[in-house]
């Protein structure tokens, strides 16, 4: 592995108060190499381990995330600025997801029997590739850990963890929430090395497999050296998702569940709706009632159940909002309401509630992902407009149809260039269906029984 730099802790902060909560000191070369073969044991053994072995283990994952939610929600509040009530809900998810692949997971990866011609018969089995790398990012930094982690360990595959450098305490909990639910001692490890060191890290030898969350660019860099370490890679990378408000929507249900998605996670989430494009007759309605809710949110201290949105996970991710929401005003966006930002303080991590109207291509609302609480508003005339739109973006991650008419739903998802689409609801991760985005969304797929598969062998087996 290459040098690290010459910074020697990851620092925890805390994005309301901008207060240190603890420093981390970084591995050095030499732990990081023995970490890893250490894991590579465990993994050999693991994947030696029955079905039912591997089903009690993810029920006793389940039931110490239920047994430390409190504890488990507060950190990552603290570490990252989520409120304390969508952090609870984040390690309620866990922990669901812990059960359903308990009981569902074996199932996924029982052998499969194949009849061929002349009275001949193959097998198809579903072999662990070995150590998987999970590269995650802070905005859920339990549930991208764990939905990776939970199908891995079910295929007999063992996780290293480099996860975002502003959450350490969340990354080491994990490691800690495994010890103890009894998982084999180095099946899971949390490697505290800067950003930088993930490339280092896929080209090890010991590594098999690599699952990366997180922005564009950087999911380019990792598949790069993951081809060119010949490594399975799964990319969930950035969103710019489009919602269309067809004339015949249920303004009601629109306007509820496009409040909801774009301001879900302070706004911090990459399939959050973004951009909404709403029919010409209901356009003056929606973006009223919209930009209304918007005003109403109350932004504050995350862990009061009164706060609706905390600050953004640092300060110069809202100063990079901001920086957006200006060029696109330059560019001729509206603003409704929001987009007022203190620059001078070098700390504000708040942004406001922002809701942009008259979005067009060519604006950074509409051809970028805003990673924050800011709504762009699309007027459209047809279907076909906004259909044309919604996919006018490099981005293919999430999509939403509003319409009362159930066939048009179905026939208009299925012309959206996007990994998922909810209809007259928003786009949510489920342990039931595959996850993952097209074009710069990335590839791959988390979750179900194709995620649980993505990061084994699929061996057939002829026999004569």
């Amino acid at each position: 592995m290459t040098q690290l730099p010459e910074i020697s802790t990851l620092k925890s902060i805390n994005p309301f108060t901008q207060q240190t909560l603890a420093s981390y000191p970084l591995f050095d070369l030499k732990q990081l190499d023995a970490v890893l073969a250490d894991v590579s044991k465990a993994q050999q053994s693991w994947q030696n381990s029955t079905v039912p072995q591997r089903s009690d283990l993810l029920r006793s994952l389940g039931k110490v995330l239920r047994q430390r939610r409190d504890e488990l929600a507060a950190l990552a509040t603290n570490e990252m600025g989520k409120t304390f009530v969508s952090a609870l809900a984040e390690v309620d998810k866990c922990a669901d997801t812990c059960d359903f692949y308990a009981e569902h997971g074996p199932a996924m990866i029982v052998d499969e029997k194949v009849a061929l011609d002349n009275g001949r018969q193959a097998v198809i089995n579903y072999q662990p590739l070995g150590i998987v790398l999970a590269v995650m990012p802070w905005n859920f930094p339990y549930w991208q850990v764990f939905r990776c982690m939970i199908p891995a360990f079910m295929a007999g595959n063992a996780i290293v963890l480099k996860h975002a450098s502003n959450v350490p305490g969340c990354a080491l909990v994990i490691e800690s929430v495994c010890r103890e639910a009894s998982v084999p001692e180095n099946l899971m490890r949390t490697l505290l090395v800067p950003g930088n060191q993930a490339e280092a890290l896929i080209a090890h030898p010991l590594v098999a497999a690599v699952s990366f969350t997180g922005s564009t660019d950087a999911g380019r860099k990792i598949a790069a050296v993951a081809g060119q370490h010949l490594k399975k890679c799964v990319l969930e990378l950035g969103g710019s998702d489009a919602y269309l408000v067809l004339d015949d929507a249920d303004l009601d249900i629109a306007i509820e569940k496009c409040v909801t998605s774009r301001l879900l996670n302070n706004g911090q989430s990459c399939i959050a709706a973004k951009r909404f494009l709403v029919a010409d007759s209901l356009y003056g309605e929606f973006s009223r009632r919209y930009t209304e809710a918007f005003r109403t949110r109350v932004s504050g201290d995350p862990m009061l159940p009164s706060t609706d949105i905390g600050p953004l996970a640092r300060p110069d991710l809202a100063q990079e909002l901001a920086a957006q929401v200006k060029e696109s005003v330059r560019l001729g966006a509206v603003l409704l309401c929001g987009g007022e930002y203190d620059s001078s303080n070098k700390d504000n991590a708040f942004y406001p509630p922002t809701v942009l109207a008259n979005v067009r291509p060519g604006m950074p609302a509409f051809d970028q992902e805003m990673f924050g609480p800011v709504a762009a508003l699309i007027r459209v005339h047809n279907e076909e407009e906004a259909i044309g739109l919604a996919n006018q973006s490099r981005f293919g991650l999430g999509s939403g149809v509003f319409t009362r008419d159930p066939e048009r739903a179905l026939r208009v998802a299925s012309r959206l260039q996007a990994g998922n689409c909810a209809i007259n609801d928003f786009v949510r991760s489920d342990p039931r269906l595959p996850f993952g985005g097209v074009k710069e969304s990335g590839y791959g797929r988390e979750l179900s029984h194709l995620g649980l598969r993505e990061f084994t062998n699929i061996q057939s087996v002829l026999i004569g």
